[in-house]
């Protein structure tokens, strides 16, 4: 009769664990999936775009001057727009990784403290603005951070299985993740901090330290590779206490009012809820953006998008510090709070409380899966030079880099020359092509009558120039020999303007 009841014990167990993870996981899918078709890329996802549906040799061409630290994502992008090329398709990696992370953490709450609080975790971590923001952008971040979640559930199940292929797995799951973003590896500070917090015996380290090494070993050439390539983050700044605010902010289910604050009680809760999940959740959450701002200060890397996977720790310790709160009414209370597995109301309690929070972030969760957010929409770009384009219309991009807008979307550009290009972005193995040089530029000028100018928009309406020199000279021409007779905003950080050659007003 024992062994009876515990089985049906252990199959309650299973259940409520097998939930737990699947519901969190269902979650994220279907918001990562709403509103995933909202048209126009911006500039970041449509460098995605292009540069996956190269050739292998191309992107190869392409990743020794540019963007290695994104090769891989592209390599196995061009495979799945092979499929269908497309903006949805674009995405969807991000929204199945997304919904794996989900479940991932949801696993980690289960193992490191019960299957309610795992539901909850990876409910929280679902309904966060910042991850439904990445999960629906054609970029590597949600990926990364699947590959982060996993990694760690691997040194959670390493320190208590102790089997060495494990480590082994650790370590390989732990290269990809780190090829996919190299910034993943700050992951191994929070790793270490958790032994270290555990205090584990020597050979938990030593195995740690194998598999930690091998994913280093793996990831060193594209390190030398990508600081040739720093010139790509030269637009960073160095970050302050707004940023370290606005991370924090971005961190949470709410970033303001109440909700917020709850988040950040039940946070604090948390990290006194239980040492095992606090040991894993607050170095993960804590050590890498703090490692990155801290290198900032010298060398500016920071963006909150390159340690998204850190937010993973926050939801943990939310849902152990919520459910702190319960046992302790449940001492209280009689009858709440029972035996090592969730009573059904108390987490479908906790469900209600995470649905009121997405409630309460729904405005920003909305204006996220509108085209218009995002920093950039060169699709309305497009569509406004195909309705007022004229043959002989020329184009100019300030900078070059936005022409991806117009090779994103080519349709809008077809009545107006790309009066400054020479050679295309894949035949010269660039993310935008090559331009003509000044004296070549100003006689291209010198035959258009009319000409697109594509900028940020501070260039056309406080008249900062741009700060590379070729840039500015671009400008300069145009305001010499043009005049402005209409502005176009398209997006947050874009305007499209028309000029008219002088002599013809």
């Amino acid at each position: 009769m024992t062994s009876v009841i515990h089985g049906v014990e252990n199959e309650a167990s299973r259940r409520s664990q097998v939930i737990a993870v699947a519901v969190p996981a269902a979650v994220m899918l279907g918001l990562g999936l709403w509103g995933l078709d909202r048209g126009g890329m911006w500039g970041d996802e449509s460098v995605s775009y292009l540069v996956a549906r190269r050739t292998v040799p191309q992107i190869w061409q392409l990743l020794h001057t540019v963007d290695a630290v994104h090769g891989l994502y592209y390599l196995c992008l061009h495979y799945v727009l092979a499929l269908h090329p497309g903006e949805v398709v674009l995405r969807l990696p991000s929204v199945l990784g997304a919904a794996l992370a989900a479940g991932l953490i949801a696993a980690l709450g289960n193992r490191l403290a019960r299957p309610r609080v795992g539901l909850w975790a990876g409910l929280l971590y679902a309904v966060t603005p910042m991850v439904g923001h990445y999960a629906q952008e054609g970029r590597s971040y949600a990926l990364v951070s699947a590959g982060v979640a996993g990694t760690t559930l691997l040194l959670v199940r390493a320190l208590r299985e102790r089997r060495a292929r494990v480590w082994w797995a650790y370590g390989g799951l732990l290269a990809l993740t780190s090829v996919l973003h190299e910034l993943a590896v700050l992951v191994l500070l929070a790793h270490g901090a958790t032994l270290a917090l555990a205090r584990v015996p020597r050979a938990v380290w030593s195995g740690w330290a194998r598999g930690a090494g091998a994913a280093v070993l793996v990831l060193l050439p594209l390190v030398w590779v990508s600081r040739g390539q720093s010139g790509q983050v030269a637009w960073l700044r160095t970050p302050g206490w707004p940023q370290v605010e606005d991370l924090v902010r971005s961190f949470a289910v709410g970033r303001t009012g109440n909700v917020f604050w709850g988040y950040v009680l039940l946070v604090a809760v948390g990290v006194w809820a239980g040492r095992r999940l606090m040991a894993v959740a607050l170095p993960l959450l804590v050590l890498p953006p703090a490692t990155l701002l801290l290198a900032s200060q010298i060398q500016p890397l920071f963006d909150a998008r390159y340690v998204l996977y850190a937010l993973a720790g926050a939801p943990l310790l939310a849902a152990a510090g919520a459910d702190r709160l319960v046992t302790a009414a449940g001492r209280l209370l009689p009858g709440v709070s029972r035996g090592p597995y969730p009573y059904p109301l108390v987490a479908f309690a906790g469900v209600l409380a995470v649905a009121f929070a997405f409630a309460h972030g729904l405005p920003q969760q909305r204006a996220d899966r509108e085209a218009d957010h995002r920093p950039e929409n060169f699709a309305a770009v497009s569509a406004v030079v195909a309705r007022q384009a004229r043959p002989g219309d020329a184009v100019l991009f300030l900078p070059a880099f936005w022409r991806v807008g117009a090779l994103a979307y080519p349709q809008g550009f077809r009545e107006a020359r790309d009066v400054a290009l020479t050679e295309s972005a894949v035949r010269s193995g660039t993310l935008s092509g090559l331009e003509a040089p000044p004296a070549e530029l100003r006689r291209r000028l010198a035959s258009v009558n009319r000409v697109w100018v594509v900028a940020p928009a501070y260039v056309l309406n406080s008249r900062r120039y741009p700060s590379d020199p070729t840039e500015r000279l671009k400008l300069a021409l145009v305001e010499e020999h043009f005049t402005p007779v209409e502005d176009y905003d398209s997006g947050r950080r874009i305007t499209l303007g028309l000029y008219v050659r002088r002599s013809l007003l």
